[in-house]
């Protein structure tokens, strides 16, 4: 049994070898060495010790955070109206709908969207105003980067609240609670681990994107994504470009740890 269970598990491990493990070695052993193979920890000195990576990194966490405060501000109201909605798998399939088209096609589409001949100037044109330089701005990779990240975040939420049992939101109702306050003690708490979830799920890819960040936000919008790509792409210098892939993979393990804390439960008093 023990040899069959071996058999069973061993393309998990091989997978899990050579495409995870694998090149996570080889991006440390490039951060750990300079251009002659040699060992170093200059590549990361150079990085904490210059304003220009200092500043990437906090460009990364403030257009992650902006991504994800605007993510869960539009998707919990969706989650919750989606609960009350009949046919809810087929408003919940047009939400996953737009993650089946090529984030490439749908970058591309916002182009024509923003651009100066674009729908929305010649909307604004109908009013006497424009255009508008609406590409390659904060605005516009925010935007964008929001709307194709939404259906992330809707997913674990509205898993979060089917699962709240009705009979908590009728006792609630039933001991003369308002729906404001039967949210805050009721609701909110008990879908909280969809919300911890959706936060991983935006936030974390959200410090290292890269194709979104050159196609909409032009080279307004640096992050360590843009860094990373630049180094391995650009100026072929590799042993600098894992090194701020490493740092990035330690900040998403960071931000990992933190929105996973146990919550400790306490009383409420309506």
């Amino acid at each position: 049994m023990k040899k069959n269970r071996l058999l069973f598990f061993l393309p998990y491990l091989l997978w899990i070898g050579l495409f995870v493990i694998a090149p996570l070695v080889l991006i440390l052993g490039y951060s750990l060495t300079d251009a002659h193979s040699h060992l170093t920890l200059q590549n990361f000195a150079a990085f904490f010790s210059g304003d220009t990576f200092l500043r990437m990194m906090a460009n990364s966490f403030w257009y992650a955070l902006l991504i994800t405060f605007f993510c869960l501000l539009v998707s919990y109201p969706a989650a919750l109206a989606l609960t009350r909605l009949k046919n809810q798998q087929f408003w919940l399939m047009l939400i996953i709908l737009p993650t089946w088209i090529n984030l490439l096609l749908k970058a591309y589409a916002f182009i024509g969207i923003f651009s100066r001949s674009g729908m929305v100037n010649q909307f604004l044109g109908l009013f006497g105003i424009g255009p508008v330089g609406i590409m390659f701005t904060d605005f516009a990779f925010i935007f964008v980067a929001t709307y194709i990240e939404i259906p992330f975040m809707v997913m674990p939420i509205y898993n979060s609240l089917k699962e709240i049992d009705p009979a908590l939101l009728s006792a609630s109702s039933d001991l003369g609670a308002s729906f404001w306050q039967t949210f805050r003690y009721v609701i909110w708490p008990l879908s909280w681990p969809g919300v911890e979830s959706g936060i991983q799920a935006i936030f974390i890819p959200s410090l290292s994107l890269f194709m979104l960040t050159r196609l909409i936000g032009g080279n307004r919008v640096i992050t360590l994504g843009t860094a990373v790509e630049e180094y391995f792409l650009t100026t072929m210098n590799w042993n600098m470009g894992a090194t701020i892939g490493v740092i990035l993979i330690a900040l998403m393990l960071i931000v990992m740890l933190l929105t996973s804390r146990k919550q400790h439960k306490k009383e409420i008093e309506l």
